[in-house]
């Protein structure tokens, strides 16, 4: 029998990691759109609400009215999308712990990574952002908990502290680690390349989330899954970004680099260190993946149709592999870059009607992982 495919369909709700952009265009619309379309196709999925941004935004209304209704917006859109049925649950960009708003500009300049914080300023992060969505929504749900946590920018490990951090603040659940991604930028630096495990859900080492314990803890990993994009499709994703670039080149505007950057514009920041020139850049980012094929997170705002029936497949090669029945897959999506609502549509028309597929919010599956209704892996074998 072909096993189950439980897919996790999750959304990083944010402004760019350098505060800018336009809310109502880059988080209000598509998070329409998408609770739209998911409700369209009877899926329910889950926003990871971006909380420092808010904190931020609600810490600076009493002088900047203009702030107080956008929060409010932002409450009012969080809770539209809770009350159709989708799931909430927290996301952190450090990024915004000393936000300043000036002109009607933010100016944000933390460190982008919760791991270089010390712990009782990171646990504080936790528990405000948490405390924050857990008010909001009880008055709709008593029951709702927050109980899924993804790091801004993926760090997540190593660290000695941040995975007993988030068991300490009622997390029981982490989508942080995408197996064979590294990132080395000015902003952000870390290596997943040799993760243990990338597919299936775990117990981490406490204090390494790349690594599995060799006993249950209370805290599960899900890993965002990853696959190895084709030549051919990598080498359309090429001449169609090229073209796009060019036209908004010529229309006076940016488009930002969606092959590298993995949340925020502030060029300084992620530029990336293991590019010596322009053109060392170049073969990485466009020969190499055109002649060996590309390594690509399941980012669905990041994918066309044709990357997207390339990432179904290698699901469901590897969650046959596992010879497991039942399987979790975690996605991911970054509504500030979305653009083809077309090939969103068309997968999850392809996948609501597959027999082998169904769709789980993070809150649900946390459940499910706690009544052992999906195996989670210790390093000596699988926990039921």
């Amino acid at each position: 029998m072909k096993p189950t495919i439980y897919l996790a369909l999750t959304d990083d709700w944010e402004l760019r990691g350098d505060g800018s952009g336009n809310i109502e265009e880059i988080q209000f619309q598509p998070m329409r759109k998408l609770v739209s379309l998911y409700n369209k196709y009877n899926v329910r999925a889950t926003f990871f609400a971006e909380m420092m941004q808010q904190l931020a935004f609600r810490e600076h209304q009493d002088s900047h009215p203009e702030l107080k209704n956008l929060a409010d917006k932002w409450d009012a859109h969080v809770i539209d999308a809770f009350k159709k049925g989708h799931d909430v649950q927290l996301h952190l960009h450090t990024r915004w712990s000393d936000a300043n708003y000036e002109n009607g500009t933010w100016q944000v300049s933390g460190d982008w990574s919760i791991l270089n914080y010390d712990p009782a300023r990171a646990s504080q992060m936790l528990a405000a952002g948490k405390d924050y969505l857990e008010q909001l929504l009880r008055p709709i749900d008593a029951n709702y908990s927050c109980v899924a946590f993804r790091a801004g920018a993926l760090a997540i490990a190593p660290s000695a502290h941040i995975l007993q951090l988030l068991v300490d603040n009622g997390l029981v659940l982490d989508t942080s680690i995408v197996g064979g991604l590294r990132v080395e930028t000015r902003g952000i630096q870390f290596d997943y390349t040799n993760c243990e495990e990338s597919f299936v859900p775990f117990y981490p080492r406490m204090d390494d989330a790349r690594m599995v314990s060799d006993k249950p803890e209370k805290l599960v990993c899900v890993p965002i899954h990853h696959f190895q994009g084709s030549r051919r499709q990598v080498a359309r994703q090429v001449i169609s970004l090229t073209w796009r670039k060019a036209i908004e080149y010529l229309k006076g505007s940016r488009i930002e680099d969606v092959g590298f950057n993995t949340g925020g514009s502030a060029e300084n920041d992620w530029a990336e260190l293991k590019h010596s020139s322009r053109f060392a850049r170049v073969y990485d980012k466009v020969i190499r993946p055109c002649v060996k094929g590309k390594h690509m997170t399941s980012d669905l705002s990041r994918l066309n149709y044709s990357f997207m029936r390339e990432m179904l497949q290698d699901i469901r090669r590897r969650a046959a592999a596992t010879g497991l029945s039942r399987i979790p897959v975690v996605l991911t999506n970054h509504s500030k870059y979305m653009v083809d609502y077309a090939s969103i549509e068309s997968f999850l028309r392809e996948t609501s009607a597959a027999d082998d597929v169904k769709f789980i919010t993070l809150a649900r599956l946390a459940e499910k992982l706690q009544a052992g209704e999906f195996p989670v892996s210790t390093a000596s074998g699988s926990d039921s």
